[in-house]
Protein backbone atom coordinates (compact mmCIF):
# COMPACT_ATOMS: atom_id res chain seq x y z
CA UNK A 1 0.00 0.00 0.00
CA UNK A 2 0.89 3.56 -0.14
CA UNK A 3 0.35 3.96 3.67
CA UNK A 4 -1.50 5.43 5.55
CA UNK A 5 0.11 8.83 5.20
CA UNK A 6 -0.81 8.86 1.86
CA UNK A 7 -3.77 8.39 3.19
CA UNK A 8 -3.24 10.72 5.93
CA UNK A 9 -2.45 13.68 3.11
CA UNK A 10 -5.69 13.07 1.00
CA UNK A 11 -7.97 13.18 4.37
CA UNK A 12 -6.54 16.08 5.35
CA UNK A 13 -6.40 17.95 1.62
CA UNK A 14 -10.01 16.54 1.26
CA UNK A 15 -10.88 18.59 4.62
CA UNK A 16 -8.76 21.77 3.87
CA UNK A 17 -11.29 23.76 5.98
CA UNK A 18 -9.69 22.07 8.86
CA UNK A 19 -5.92 22.79 9.85
CA UNK A 20 -3.68 19.71 10.51
CA UNK A 21 -3.75 19.33 14.39
CA UNK A 22 -3.01 16.66 17.26
CA UNK A 23 -5.60 15.92 20.29
CA UNK A 24 -5.94 18.68 22.57
CA UNK A 25 -2.86 20.32 20.96
CA UNK A 26 -5.54 23.53 19.58
CA UNK A 27 -8.65 24.71 20.78
CA UNK A 28 -11.33 26.46 19.34
CA UNK A 29 -11.11 30.07 21.24
CA UNK A 30 -14.83 30.29 22.89
CA UNK A 31 -16.96 33.47 22.80
CA UNK A 32 -17.64 32.41 26.28
CA UNK A 33 -15.38 31.74 28.82
CA UNK A 34 -18.02 29.56 30.32
CA UNK A 35 -18.73 27.37 27.22
CA UNK A 36 -16.74 24.49 26.55
CA UNK A 37 -13.83 24.32 24.25
CA UNK A 38 -13.60 22.54 21.01
CA UNK A 39 -11.31 20.02 20.31
CA UNK A 40 -10.22 18.10 16.78
CA UNK A 41 -9.38 14.70 16.13
CA UNK A 42 -7.88 12.46 13.29
CA UNK A 43 -7.48 8.95 13.82
CA UNK A 44 -9.08 5.39 12.58
CA UNK A 45 -12.46 3.58 14.11
CA UNK A 46 -11.22 1.19 16.26
CA UNK A 47 -14.18 -0.21 17.00
CA UNK A 48 -18.24 0.46 17.34
CA UNK A 49 -20.47 -0.50 20.63
CA UNK A 50 -23.86 1.72 20.48
CA UNK A 51 -23.37 5.71 20.57
CA UNK A 52 -19.61 4.96 21.31
CA UNK A 53 -16.92 5.03 18.84
CA UNK A 54 -13.13 4.33 20.17
CA UNK A 55 -10.84 5.98 18.20
CA UNK A 56 -6.74 5.57 17.79
CA UNK A 57 -5.81 9.13 16.88
CA UNK A 58 -2.90 10.44 14.77
CA UNK A 59 -1.64 11.99 17.64
CA UNK A 60 -0.04 9.27 19.55
CA UNK A 61 -1.18 5.63 20.59
CA UNK A 62 -3.87 6.25 23.15
CA UNK A 63 -7.38 5.90 22.74
CA UNK A 64 -9.94 8.13 22.39
CA UNK A 65 -13.90 6.90 23.26
CA UNK A 66 -16.20 9.72 20.89
CA UNK A 67 -19.80 10.08 21.72
CA UNK A 68 -22.20 10.19 18.64
CA UNK A 69 -25.73 12.07 19.78
CA UNK A 70 -28.40 12.13 17.96
CA UNK A 71 -27.72 15.89 16.90
CA UNK A 72 -24.14 15.07 15.80
CA UNK A 73 -23.73 15.73 12.32
CA UNK A 74 -22.53 12.54 10.12
CA UNK A 75 -20.91 12.91 6.58
CA UNK A 76 -18.59 11.22 4.30
CA UNK A 77 -16.25 12.54 2.04
CA UNK A 78 -14.39 10.05 -0.68
CA UNK A 79 -10.58 11.27 -1.43
CA UNK A 80 -9.49 13.43 -3.88
CA UNK A 81 -13.12 15.19 -2.65
CA UNK A 82 -11.76 19.12 -1.58
CA UNK A 83 -14.97 20.12 -0.46
CA UNK A 84 -17.64 19.86 2.68
CA UNK A 85 -20.42 20.78 0.11
CA UNK A 86 -19.49 17.40 -1.80
CA UNK A 87 -19.98 15.52 1.69
CA UNK A 88 -23.04 12.83 1.46
CA UNK A 89 -24.51 12.39 5.16
CA UNK A 90 -24.28 9.31 6.97
CA UNK A 91 -25.42 7.30 9.81
CA UNK A 92 -23.62 5.78 12.59
CA UNK A 93 -24.08 2.20 11.51
CA UNK A 94 -22.37 3.31 7.82
CA UNK A 95 -18.95 3.48 10.21
CA UNK A 96 -16.59 0.23 10.61
CA UNK A 97 -13.74 -0.52 11.93
CA UNK A 98 -10.43 0.95 10.23
CA UNK A 99 -12.51 3.66 8.39
CA UNK A 100 -10.90 7.24 8.97
CA UNK A 101 -12.73 10.17 10.58
CA UNK A 102 -12.38 13.49 11.61
CA UNK A 103 -14.10 14.42 14.72
CA UNK A 104 -15.14 18.20 16.47
CA UNK A 105 -16.54 18.29 19.66
CA UNK A 106 -16.37 19.06 23.48
CA UNK A 107 -13.27 17.40 25.16
CA UNK A 108 -13.21 15.91 29.17
CA UNK A 109 -11.12 17.02 31.43
CA UNK A 110 -8.61 14.40 30.82
CA UNK A 111 -8.98 14.32 26.90
CA UNK A 112 -9.93 10.53 26.56
CA UNK A 113 -13.55 11.59 25.56
CA UNK A 114 -15.00 13.71 22.88
CA UNK A 115 -18.40 14.29 22.96
CA UNK A 116 -18.87 14.96 19.07
CA UNK A 117 -20.99 17.55 17.07
CA UNK A 118 -19.49 16.32 14.00
CA UNK A 119 -17.90 13.50 12.11
CA UNK A 120 -16.58 13.43 9.27
CA UNK A 121 -15.81 10.10 7.54
CA UNK A 122 -13.90 8.73 4.61
CA UNK A 123 -14.62 4.55 4.05
CA UNK A 124 -11.34 1.88 4.04
CA UNK A 125 -12.92 0.35 0.89
CA UNK A 126 -12.90 4.02 -1.00
CA UNK A 127 -9.05 4.42 0.44
CA UNK A 128 -8.35 1.40 -0.99
CA UNK A 129 -10.02 1.97 -4.48
CA UNK A 130 -7.88 5.34 -4.11
CA UNK A 131 -4.78 3.65 -2.96
CA UNK A 132 -4.90 1.17 -6.06
CA UNK A 133 -5.46 3.78 -8.55
CA UNK A 134 -2.51 5.81 -6.96
CA UNK A 135 0.07 2.83 -6.81
CA UNK A 136 -1.12 1.98 -10.96
CA UNK A 137 -0.62 5.95 -11.33
CA UNK A 138 3.02 5.70 -9.51
CA UNK A 139 4.20 2.08 -11.87
CA UNK A 140 3.09 3.79 -15.01
CA UNK A 141 4.20 7.18 -14.81
CA UNK A 142 6.47 6.42 -12.12
CA UNK A 143 10.62 6.45 -12.29
CA UNK A 144 13.21 6.09 -9.17
CA UNK A 145 16.95 5.41 -9.01
CA UNK A 146 20.13 7.33 -7.42
CA UNK A 147 20.08 11.48 -7.51
CA UNK A 148 23.22 12.56 -9.60
CA UNK A 149 23.46 15.75 -9.89
CA UNK A 150 20.67 18.65 -8.82
CA UNK A 151 20.01 22.08 -10.39
CA UNK A 152 18.40 24.48 -8.76
CA UNK A 153 17.89 27.17 -11.22
CA UNK A 154 16.30 24.87 -13.27
CA UNK A 155 14.62 22.48 -10.75
CA UNK A 156 16.40 19.71 -13.02
CA UNK A 157 17.06 16.75 -10.68
CA UNK A 158 19.13 14.06 -12.63
CA UNK A 159 18.90 10.67 -11.66
CA UNK A 160 20.20 7.17 -12.74
CA UNK A 161 18.26 3.67 -12.64
CA UNK A 162 19.88 1.82 -10.14
CA UNK A 163 18.61 -1.37 -11.48
CA UNK A 164 21.37 -4.39 -12.09
CA UNK A 165 22.55 -3.94 -15.85
CA UNK A 166 21.22 -0.46 -16.54
CA UNK A 167 23.14 3.39 -16.88
CA UNK A 168 20.63 5.10 -17.50
CA UNK A 169 20.13 8.63 -17.16
CA UNK A 170 16.96 9.88 -16.62
CA UNK A 171 15.72 14.32 -15.93
CA UNK A 172 13.41 14.72 -13.65
CA UNK A 173 12.05 18.35 -13.80
CA UNK A 174 10.14 19.94 -10.87
CA UNK A 175 7.60 23.13 -10.84
CA UNK A 176 5.96 25.33 -8.57
CA UNK A 177 3.31 22.84 -8.48
CA UNK A 178 5.29 19.75 -7.43
CA UNK A 179 4.74 18.08 -4.62
CA UNK A 180 8.13 17.71 -2.61
CA UNK A 181 8.71 15.04 0.10
CA UNK A 182 11.11 13.99 2.18
CA UNK A 183 11.44 11.17 4.53
CA UNK A 184 13.05 11.64 8.06
CA UNK A 185 16.59 10.48 9.41
CA UNK A 186 15.09 7.09 10.58
CA UNK A 187 12.55 6.36 8.99
CA UNK A 188 11.08 5.19 5.72
CA UNK A 189 7.70 5.77 6.48
CA UNK A 190 5.45 7.74 4.46
CA UNK A 191 4.12 8.58 7.61
CA UNK A 192 7.11 10.18 8.33
CA UNK A 193 7.43 11.66 5.27
CA UNK A 194 7.45 15.20 5.46
CA UNK A 195 7.54 18.48 2.60
CA UNK A 196 10.91 19.54 1.79
CA UNK A 197 12.51 21.63 -0.51
CA UNK A 198 14.43 21.06 -3.95
CA UNK A 199 17.18 22.17 -1.52
CA UNK A 200 16.94 18.99 0.83
CA UNK A 201 17.88 16.70 -2.57
CA UNK A 202 21.18 15.86 -2.63
CA UNK A 203 23.57 13.75 -5.07
CA UNK A 204 23.62 9.98 -3.74
CA UNK A 205 19.81 10.42 -2.58
CA UNK A 206 17.28 8.17 -3.46
CA UNK A 207 14.50 9.57 -5.23
CA UNK A 208 11.13 8.08 -6.78
CA UNK A 209 8.99 10.91 -9.23
CA UNK A 210 5.68 10.30 -10.72
CA UNK A 211 4.67 12.67 -13.58
CA UNK A 212 4.38 12.90 -17.19
CA UNK A 213 7.33 10.51 -19.10
CA UNK A 214 8.90 12.13 -21.96
CA UNK A 215 8.17 9.54 -25.06
CA UNK A 216 11.85 8.13 -25.10
CA UNK A 217 11.56 8.38 -21.09
CA UNK A 218 14.35 10.47 -20.79
CA UNK A 219 12.43 13.00 -19.37
CA UNK A 220 9.43 13.43 -16.50
CA UNK A 221 7.29 16.27 -15.86
CA UNK A 222 7.04 15.75 -12.20
CA UNK A 223 3.69 15.93 -9.98
CA UNK A 224 5.43 14.10 -7.00
CA UNK A 225 8.58 13.87 -5.64
CA UNK A 226 9.70 11.38 -2.75
CA UNK A 227 13.39 11.47 -1.38
CA UNK A 228 15.37 10.25 1.33
CA UNK A 229 19.29 9.42 2.12
CA UNK A 230 20.08 6.13 3.08
CA UNK A 231 23.04 3.84 3.69
CA UNK A 232 23.66 0.75 1.53
CA UNK A 233 25.81 -1.53 3.40
CA UNK A 234 27.88 -4.31 1.86
CA UNK A 235 29.73 -6.21 4.50
CA UNK A 236 30.53 -9.54 6.61
CA UNK A 237 28.76 -10.29 10.09
CA UNK A 238 29.89 -10.19 12.95
CA UNK A 239 27.66 -10.75 15.57
CA UNK A 240 24.39 -10.87 16.84
CA UNK A 241 22.15 -9.49 19.72
CA UNK A 242 18.68 -10.83 19.41
CA UNK A 243 18.12 -9.27 23.15
CA UNK A 244 18.92 -5.39 21.94
CA UNK A 245 17.84 -6.20 18.53
CA UNK A 246 21.17 -5.38 16.66
CA UNK A 247 23.89 -6.69 14.45
CA UNK A 248 27.09 -5.98 14.38
CA UNK A 249 29.10 -6.01 10.67
CA UNK A 250 32.39 -5.33 8.80
CA UNK A 251 32.07 -2.79 5.92
CA UNK A 252 33.45 -4.59 3.23
CA UNK A 253 34.21 -0.36 2.00
CA UNK A 254 35.74 0.67 5.00
CA UNK A 255 36.59 -2.52 6.72
CA UNK A 256 35.53 -0.82 9.72
CA UNK A 257 32.15 -2.53 11.91
CA UNK A 258 29.20 -0.80 12.18
CA UNK A 259 26.45 -1.65 14.73
CA UNK A 260 22.55 -1.79 13.04
CA UNK A 261 19.39 -1.86 14.73
CA UNK A 262 16.76 -4.49 13.87
CA UNK A 263 13.01 -2.99 13.76
CA UNK A 264 9.55 -4.73 13.79
CA UNK A 265 9.42 -3.19 10.14
CA UNK A 266 12.96 -3.98 9.23
CA UNK A 267 12.65 -6.66 6.11
CA UNK A 268 15.34 -9.66 6.60
CA UNK A 269 15.72 -12.43 3.72
CA UNK A 270 18.19 -14.90 3.41
CA UNK A 271 18.77 -15.99 -0.47
CA UNK A 272 19.01 -19.71 -1.94
CA UNK A 273 22.18 -20.58 -3.24
CA UNK A 274 20.52 -21.53 -6.07
CA UNK A 275 19.13 -18.15 -6.48
CA UNK A 276 22.08 -16.08 -5.72
CA UNK A 277 23.89 -17.97 -8.38
CA UNK A 278 21.27 -16.83 -10.65
CA UNK A 279 21.48 -13.42 -9.72
CA UNK A 280 25.31 -13.41 -9.97
CA UNK A 281 24.82 -14.94 -13.30
CA UNK A 282 22.70 -12.00 -14.66
CA UNK A 283 25.51 -9.24 -13.19
CA UNK A 284 28.04 -11.06 -14.84
CA UNK A 285 26.25 -10.97 -18.39
CA UNK A 286 25.32 -7.42 -17.64
CA UNK A 287 28.83 -6.52 -17.12
CA UNK A 288 30.50 -8.57 -19.83
CA UNK A 289 31.15 -6.30 -23.75
CA UNK A 290 28.09 -6.30 -24.95
CA UNK A 291 25.38 -6.97 -21.90
CA UNK A 292 22.63 -5.15 -21.14
CA UNK A 293 22.88 -1.47 -20.49
CA UNK A 294 20.54 0.22 -21.93
CA UNK A 295 17.00 1.64 -21.65
CA UNK A 296 15.55 -2.34 -21.98
CA UNK A 297 16.67 -3.44 -18.76
CA UNK A 298 15.17 -0.85 -16.47
CA UNK A 299 12.78 -1.61 -14.02
CA UNK A 300 9.55 0.69 -13.82
CA UNK A 301 9.60 2.50 -10.73
CA UNK A 302 7.62 1.31 -8.10
CA UNK A 303 5.44 3.55 -5.77
CA UNK A 304 6.98 4.35 -2.56
CA UNK A 305 6.02 1.21 -0.52
CA UNK A 306 5.67 -0.84 -3.28
CA UNK A 307 8.41 -3.54 -5.13
CA UNK A 308 9.19 -2.38 -8.83
CA UNK A 309 7.07 -4.20 -11.70
CA UNK A 310 9.44 -6.00 -13.74
CA UNK A 311 9.48 -4.77 -17.43
CA UNK A 312 8.26 -6.52 -20.41
CA UNK A 313 10.58 -8.79 -22.13
CA UNK A 314 11.30 -12.51 -23.03
CA UNK A 315 13.24 -15.01 -20.88
CA UNK A 316 16.52 -14.01 -22.75
CA UNK A 317 19.34 -13.09 -19.46
CA UNK A 318 16.51 -14.38 -16.67
CA UNK A 319 17.22 -15.65 -13.60
CA UNK A 320 15.70 -18.10 -11.40
CA UNK A 321 12.80 -16.90 -8.92
CA UNK A 322 11.66 -17.62 -5.71
CA UNK A 323 9.49 -20.10 -6.67
CA UNK A 324 12.00 -21.68 -8.80
CA UNK A 325 10.66 -20.47 -12.42
CA UNK A 326 12.55 -17.73 -14.58
CA UNK A 327 11.75 -14.40 -14.30
CA UNK A 328 13.21 -12.16 -16.93
CA UNK A 329 14.30 -8.55 -16.85
CA UNK A 330 16.77 -6.51 -14.77
CA UNK A 331 13.86 -4.73 -12.96
CA UNK A 332 12.63 -7.83 -11.64
CA UNK A 333 14.58 -8.09 -8.60
CA UNK A 334 12.55 -6.06 -5.80
CA UNK A 335 9.66 -8.67 -6.67
CA UNK A 336 11.48 -11.94 -6.62
CA UNK A 337 13.28 -11.31 -3.15
CA UNK A 338 9.68 -10.14 -1.73
CA UNK A 339 8.53 -13.54 -2.42
CA UNK A 340 11.24 -15.13 -0.50
CA UNK A 341 10.15 -16.36 3.06
CA UNK A 342 10.81 -13.64 5.80
CA UNK A 343 14.02 -14.81 7.58
CA UNK A 344 14.94 -13.95 11.77
CA UNK A 345 18.00 -12.28 13.23
CA UNK A 346 18.53 -16.17 14.60
CA UNK A 347 18.70 -17.30 11.09
CA UNK A 348 22.40 -14.74 10.40
CA UNK A 349 25.42 -17.32 11.24
CA UNK A 350 28.68 -14.87 11.85
CA UNK A 351 30.72 -14.90 8.58
CA UNK A 352 27.61 -14.62 6.20
CA UNK A 353 28.17 -11.93 3.70
CA UNK A 354 25.34 -9.26 4.00
CA UNK A 355 23.58 -6.99 1.51
CA UNK A 356 21.98 -4.16 3.68
CA UNK A 357 19.96 -1.17 3.12
CA UNK A 358 19.34 1.33 6.16
CA UNK A 359 18.20 4.59 7.36
CA UNK A 360 21.09 6.94 7.88
CA UNK A 361 20.79 7.23 11.38
CA UNK A 362 22.26 9.86 13.59
CA UNK A 363 25.65 10.35 16.18
CA UNK A 364 23.31 9.23 18.53
CA UNK A 365 21.35 6.68 16.55
CA UNK A 366 22.13 3.85 14.90
CA UNK A 367 20.74 2.96 11.44
CA UNK A 368 17.91 0.85 11.17
CA UNK A 369 18.00 -1.61 8.74
CA UNK A 370 15.31 -1.62 6.22
CA UNK A 371 16.14 -4.10 4.63
CA UNK A 372 18.76 -7.34 4.86
CA UNK A 373 19.62 -9.76 2.16
CA UNK A 374 22.29 -12.39 3.14
CA UNK A 375 23.37 -15.10 1.57
CA UNK A 376 25.00 -13.16 -1.14
CA UNK A 377 28.48 -14.45 -1.35
CA UNK A 378 27.99 -14.94 -4.91
CA UNK A 379 26.70 -11.87 -5.80
CA UNK A 380 29.67 -9.86 -4.09
CA UNK A 381 32.25 -12.22 -6.17
CA UNK A 382 30.77 -11.73 -9.29
CA UNK A 383 31.46 -8.30 -9.44
CA UNK A 384 33.08 -5.41 -7.33
CA UNK A 385 30.07 -3.30 -8.93
CA UNK A 386 27.75 -5.36 -6.87
CA UNK A 387 26.24 -2.62 -4.20
CA UNK A 388 23.03 -3.25 -2.11
CA UNK A 389 21.56 -0.31 -3.58
CA UNK A 390 21.65 -2.06 -7.34
CA UNK A 391 19.53 -5.17 -5.49
CA UNK A 392 17.62 -3.59 -2.65
CA UNK A 393 15.17 -0.35 -2.41
CA UNK A 394 14.92 1.97 0.60
CA UNK A 395 11.04 1.93 -0.63
CA UNK A 396 9.68 -1.74 0.03
CA UNK A 397 9.17 -0.83 3.98
CA UNK A 398 6.72 1.42 3.03
CA UNK A 399 4.30 -1.90 2.36
CA UNK A 400 5.44 -3.99 5.55
CA UNK A 401 6.59 -6.75 3.46
CA UNK A 402 3.34 -6.77 1.79
CA UNK A 403 0.83 -4.81 4.21
CA UNK A 404 0.33 -1.70 5.68
CA UNK A 405 2.57 -1.93 8.69
CA UNK A 406 5.14 0.66 7.81
CA UNK A 407 3.51 2.93 5.67
CA UNK A 408 4.54 5.82 1.22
Amino acid sequence: MIGKALLRLCFLSALFAFPRFELLSAQDAPQNALMPATTRAVGTIVSISGQSITLKTDAGAEMVVVVVADSTKLLGLKPGQKDLKDASPLALSDLKPADRILVRGAASADGKQLQATSVIAMKQTDIADKQARDRAEWQRNGVGGLVKSVDPASGTIAITTNAVGTTREISVHTSKSTVLRRYAVNSVKFDDARPAPLAEINPGDQLRARGQKSADGKEVAADEIVSGTFRSIAGILVSTDGAAGTITVTDLATKQPVTLRISADSQLRKLQPSLAQGIAMRIKAAAAPGGSNGASGAPSAAAPGQPATPPSGGAAGAIPGANGQARGGGGDFQQMIARIPAASISDLLKGDALMIVATEGSATTPSTIITLLGGVEPILQASSKATPDMILSPWSLGAGGGGEGATP
